[in-house]
């Protein structure tokens, strides 16, 4: 079965809905599962930030009140620490993601997509890391396992693996996509949203009759 998911590694409801995912597919250790990481921007106007918090950042994009910010990022954290997360906003690098999607491009060409999706989401949602920094990049692409020659190639270039991207991104607003993670079994059903296991376990079941 193949599983496509739209997802942005900004995004904290995809971190979360791909350890949903995860646990609802144990349940099904005898089958073979094909998992590919489509690339979504939620905001591809974001620049690099220096010194602004994430608190203050969604106030002043949603038009709230820092308290309200706060309280909104404090209910997203104790969610994800229900999956296992461990989210650390107070250290959250604000970043505009298409250099990191870029690189996972690059990661699917070698079968590498998930192993760097989950790196991502660490770093960005725990760690705290600065996925604007090129450094970075490289080092997170190594651990997953690329080669580092080849994604400085992606890094000094404007062209590697953009159309990539936007062809995902095109093909999201073509199937009517309109908030990730969203997820596509066999383009036979799809799932939107981090929802329960026990979704996606019915869903995986409904594909399979």
């Amino acid at each position: 079965m193949k599983i496509e998911i739209w997802s942005d590694i900004m995004c904290p409801f995809c971190y979360i809905g791909k350890r949903q995912l995860e646990a609802a597919l144990e349940q099904f250790p005898n089958n073979d599962f094909e998992i590919e990481w489509k690339s979504f921007q939620l905001d591809p106007t974001i620049t690099p930030q220096s010194g602004k918090d994430v608190y203050t950042f969604l106030a002043e994009r949603k038009g709230m009140s820092l308290e309200q910010s706060k309280e909104m990022h404090k209910g997203v954290t104790e969610r994800a620490k229900s999956v296992g997360l461990d989210y650390n906003f107070d250290k959250t690098v604000i970043s505009n993601s298409l250099e990191a999607h870029r690189i996972i491009q690059l990661a699917k060409t070698k079968k590498l997509g998930d192993q760097m999706e989950e790196i991502f989401f660490k770093a960005y949602f725990t760690e705290g890391r600065d996925l604007n920094d090129g450094p970075t990049l490289i080092e997170l692409a190594e651990k997953a396992g690329l080669n580092k020659n080849d994604v400085i190639e992606v890094l000094e270039s404007d062209h590697l693996y953009l159309k990539e991207v936007q062809n995902d991104i095109t093909e999201a607003q073509q199937i009517g996509v309109q908030g990730v993670p969203f997820f596509v079994f066999d383009r036979k059903y799809a799932v939107s949203g981090a929802q329960p296991v026990e979704a996606f376990v019915q869903t995986i079941q409904e594909v399979q009759k």
